[in-house]
């Protein structure tokens, strides 16, 4: 599954399985800013080099035991004394981490952590590291956040897999909810959350009528 969908099942698990299950999208003046913030970080083709740091975009990721898989927006790779990975024609040591890009600004919930973690996850799997820290950025704010990939974060990475294939496995949509993030969602006309306010009613109403 791809590593994109955690953060959507962690945002929103109805958005995640309209995407995921449904095979629904639509883009919005938000999504496009999304892909315009990507544009060079897509680019698989453009590396750089920053004194003891090596940047290296669109890199390829997997986990086998995330069972997912993916693009990292940007990994850099730091010059390190010890416990680093060797790069072919470059000297010394290097640690790699991931860098994810995100067009609006930090969210109230963990979805971007939780993204942030598997792909660390994934990295440690690939060069077998381990990864302590990893970065944010976003484009609201133009700035950058060092987040921790500890024990907690990379349990709640764990919960929210089992959970996301335990839908995905039976095929279920769950039910909207009105939220304030709506508003912006590009599916909302797919996911019709005013629905929610309605079946509340009806229920309601359901439920009065079997108890006369």
């Amino acid at each position: 599954m791809y590593l994109s969908g955690i953060q959507h099942f962690v945002f929103c698990s109805r958005q995640w399985a309209l995407i995921h299950i449904e095979q629904s999208w639509r883009d919005n003046i938000f999504t496009f800013k999304g892909q315009q913030l990507h544009e060079k970080t897509n680019n698989p083709f453009i590396s750089e080099k920053r004194g003891k740091v090596l940047v290296s975009r669109a890199l390829p990721l997997v986990s086998h035991k995330l069972k997912l898989f993916g693009v990292a927006d940007v990994v850099e790779f730091k010059r390190v004394e010890e416990d680093g990975i060797r790069i072919p024609n470059r000297r010394g040591l290097w640690q790699p981490s991931p860098v994810e890009y995100k067009v609006g600004r930090p969210k109230m919930t963990e979805c971007d952590l939780v993204q942030l973690c598997a792909q660390a996850i994934c990295l440690e799997e690939k060069f077998g590291v381990k990864i302590a820290k990893a970065n944010m950025f976003y484009g609201k704010t133009r700035r950058r956040l060092e987040i921790e990939i500890n024990t907690s974060l990379r349990v709640k990475t764990q919960t929210a897999v089992d959970e996301m294939y335990e839908l995905f496995e039976k095929g279920i949509t769950p039910p909207p909810e009105v939220r304030a993030a709506c508003a912006k969602c590009s599916l909302v006309d797919l996911c019709l959350p005013k629905l929610a306010r309605k079946q509340t009613v009806n229920s309601y109403l359901a439920n009065a009528l079997k108890s006369e």
